[in-house]
């Protein structure tokens, strides 16, 4: 059995899209032929400090040069290339989106984690992304050769058909932690478009990665008048976010970028009707005539696509037929680690820079 180690910057438990990812990926590779042992690498990435970056460094050089070693992104992206260089194993980074592309970075940041992030790459033998969109920007951006990149799309576990809130005024539903590239800013602005159109909001996110982007959400949604009909959850439990997505009437997603954008295939699956930007992959993950597409930052757009749906009951159902047979198609957690392992399992028993045999980017 292929030995690998998996180096992941944080908190494992942090409830993000992609943290759950790589919590799923450690759980199921094991059954999918590959054991796979968490490093856990410093916090502050993609930000290290000198001394992150000192204790990055032994941990990763230690790892045995005959074991595969899976990096995450969020870390892989921002190491210096000497210490990429200094590592003895077989590198496989997992790229979840490029760190150049986050929303609300200066110019000049973005073009550090550029020139940071295509230097690692070029010392990773092969690449894990989440999108074929994202695979995409990496061969177009960054150089990184298209049989070197595999697609492992997030999972989307099972779950019952939503319910919706049986209530005269819809309830719309968003989720995701607080950041500039999440949109809610543009996301209030549209609903402070829509006038009298009778809608209640719910924000399920944590709150505490971006506490400036909280409060200035806050701030805009008093300053709009829309206090009573916007609830910012914050964290919620597994559980609560069920009877959240069981009680909503329809879903949006206001991301200036996604990665992937795991929460439209859970949406998806339990048959919501959606609105959501094209920024990224999130255009591609889900299908035409599934959701309602508008253009990122865009918010006489977003307002337009959501009060087509609100005022429509009729239209609500059409969109959630649709959303609810794609959903039955998407790919479960175990098919994402089989893949992941399946890279693993190459690059640990084969030549340098193998040829993609699942999920190749085009």
């Amino acid at each position: 059995m292929t030995r690998a180690v998996f180096a992941i910057p944080g908190d494992l438990s942090t409830p993000t899209g992609g943290y759950r990812y790589d919590r799923e990926v450690l759980a199921r590779a094991g059954a999918a032929g590959v054991t796979l042992t968490h490093l856990p690498l410093p916090g502050a990435y993609p930000y290290p400090a000198a001394d992150d970056l000192l204790r990055a460094a032994g941990a990763l050089v230690s790892v045995p040069s005959d074991d595969v070693l899976l990096i995450d992104g969020l870390a892989y992206g921002a190491l210096p290339e000497s210490i990429c260089l200094s590592i003895k194993s077989p590198i496989v980074a997992l790229v979840h989106h490029p760190l150049a592309l986050e929303s609300g970075i200066s110019a000049e940041a973005a073009a550090r984690f550029r020139a940071s992030e295509r230097a690692a790459l070029a010392h990773a033998q092969r690449v894990i992304v989440t999108s074929r969109a994202t695979g995409r920007v990496l061969t177009e951006d960054y150089d990184v050769p298209t049989d070197r990149i595999t697609v492992a799309e997030p999972g989307t576990d099972p779950v019952p058909r939503a319910g919706g809130s049986g209530a005269a005024t819809p309830v719309i539903l968003a989720v995701g932690a607080m950041s500039t590239r999440k949109g809610y800013d543009v996301l209030v602005e549209a609903l402070a478009r829509l006038g009298g159109e009778n809608w209640r909001l719910v924000i399920a996110g944590a709150t505490d990665r971006s506490p400036e982007v909280h409060a200035a959400l806050g701030e805009a949604i008093t300053r709009h008048g829309l206090d009573q009909r916007i609830t910012l959850a914050g964290a919620v439990s597994d559980i609560a976010l069920d009877r959240l997505y069981d009680g909503a009437d329809l879903f949006v997603m206001p991301s200036r970028y996604e990665g992937y954008g795991m929460v439209l295939g859970e949406a998806m699956a339990r048959g919501l009707p959606i609105v959501t930007t094209t920024g990224g992959a999130a255009a591609e993950t889900v299908p035409e005539g599934a959701a309602i597409k508008v253009p990122p930052g865009d918010a006489a757009a977003l307002a337009a696509g959501l009060s087509r749906l609100i005022g429509n009951p009729r239209l609500r159902a059409t969109f959630a037929e649709k959303a609810f047979a794609a959903g039955q198609s998407l790919p479960g957690w175990d098919d994402t680690a089989r893949i992941v392992a399946g890279v693993l399992a190459r690059v640990g028993s084969g030549p340098t820079h193998p040829a993609a045999q699942e999920g190749p980017c085009p």
